[in-house]
């Protein structure tokens, strides 16, 4: 089968690999499209993994195997047959682990292992015709309803690690919801908050995307520019965007009692901002500004005495599978104007490249199996 194989930093190859064996309980899906998603982003241009990797794992096909020569498999949660048409989700934790307990599933070391691969190291393997499906992530595959479309069911992943994230806010019926950046997370934020009742003010720093941002729900829609301008009153901002200057701004908009979301800061490293100086406290002599920082003081008084929480989200909640499933399918929230682009197989390079490189009409891309 063909397959676009990782060999080292920005190289990816279409190659021809062998179509993956499957074993009892296993499943063997033909591909038919697979999202681009920031992660593998970061993976291809950064080396953050080793190669060789088939990478993909916002994943949509067709199941036209099943291990041991069976024509059904009964799961957790569904009972599936050669034909149908299904989403995939390649990380499941184990549910009773210290982290799966506190709800930290992207902890959990049985979730970080990726149950979905095309070949070599098992890396989502969406970039390719074919996919193995290993049993202890098979709860987390979702049959598509006949009226949804494959690129709808690709969809599920990311919306899900969005939700996930709204449900991290403390949120009342009219809170005033910031969302910096609008993207495509950004724009599922906008419009999961208005279905919960919040009132979005959409930020970023395209005109078009905030006209899109009031089609998916938004109160407001301002250039990130004009924001300090506006002096909103929030409740809570979500940062979608990686931006430290985003955060340093959202935590001086954000009232008491307020919170601040970090949804795109994946990239480990020093933070940009300093500690606040004053006669009592210096800044230590250890803390580097990176190149393109922003110069910026960080008062963690302002945190504490206006109690504030600083939170991050990452990743996805196996537990809401079912409830996004249902947003996406009954299009409550239709991700269909989401996608923009849809790239074959041969051109998954150019794929890549568009989506680290977003332009004003991009949005969410898609590879063809």
């Amino acid at each position: 089968m063909r397959a676009v194989v990782y060999r080292v930093v920005n190289d990816l190859r279409l190659e021809t690999v062998p179509v993956p064996r499957i074993g009892p309980n296993e499943l063997l899906v033909k591909v038919a499209v697979c999202g681009v998603c920031p992660t593998d982003i970061k993976k291809i241009q950064h080396g953050t993994v080793p190669p060789p990797r088939i990478f993909g794992h916002e994943t949509a096909g067709t199941i036209v195997r099943i291990g041991g020569g069976r024509s059904t498999l009964v799961t957790p949660l569904s009972s599936l047959k050669i034909g149908d048409r299904v989403a995939l989700h390649h990380h499941v934790p184990c549910l009773d682990c210290h982290f799966c307990r506190h709800h930290a599933f992207a902890q959990c070391e049985t979730y970080k292992r990726t149950g979905i691969t095309a070949g070599f190291e098992p890396a989502g393997g969406g970039y390719a015709e074919y996919v193995r499906v290993m049993p202890f992530v098979l709860p987390g595959v979702v049959k598509i309803p006949a009226k949804n479309s494959f690129a709808e069911g690709a969809m599920l992943e990311p919306v899900n690690t969005v939700l996930k994230a709204v449900r991290r806010l403390n949120l009342l019926s009219g809170d005033t919801v910031m969302v910096a950046g609008q993207g495509p997370i950004g724009l599922m934020f906008t419009r999961l908050l208005q279905l919960a009742s919040a009132r979005v003010l959409a930020t970023d720093l395209l005109g078009s995307r905030l006209k899109l941002a009031k089609k998916f729900g938004a109160k407001r829609a301002v250039l990130a520019s004009q924001l300090s301008t506006l002096n909103p009153q929030l409740d809570s901002a979500i940062i979608s965007v990686p931006s430290d200057a985003a955060v340093y701004q959202a935590l001086q908009l954000v009232r008491g009692g307020g919170q601040v979301l970090l949804f795109a800061h994946t990239k480990r490293g020093r933070a940009e901002l300093p500690l606040r100086r004053d006669a009592r406290q210096r800044v230590p002599t250890d803390v580097r500004t990176p190149r393109r920082s922003v110069p910026t003081t960080l008062d963690f008084s302002s945190i504490c005495l206006d109690e504030k929480d600083l939170i991050g989200s990452y990743s996805s909640d196996f537990t809401l599978q079912a409830e996004v499933a249902r947003l996406v399918f009954s299009r409550r929230l239709d991700v269909r104007p989401l996608i923009s682009h849809y790239f074959s197989l041969e051109q998954t390079a150019e794929a890549i490249a568009l989506a680290a490189q977003p332009t004003a009409d991009s949005l969410k891309v898609l590879v063809r199996g």
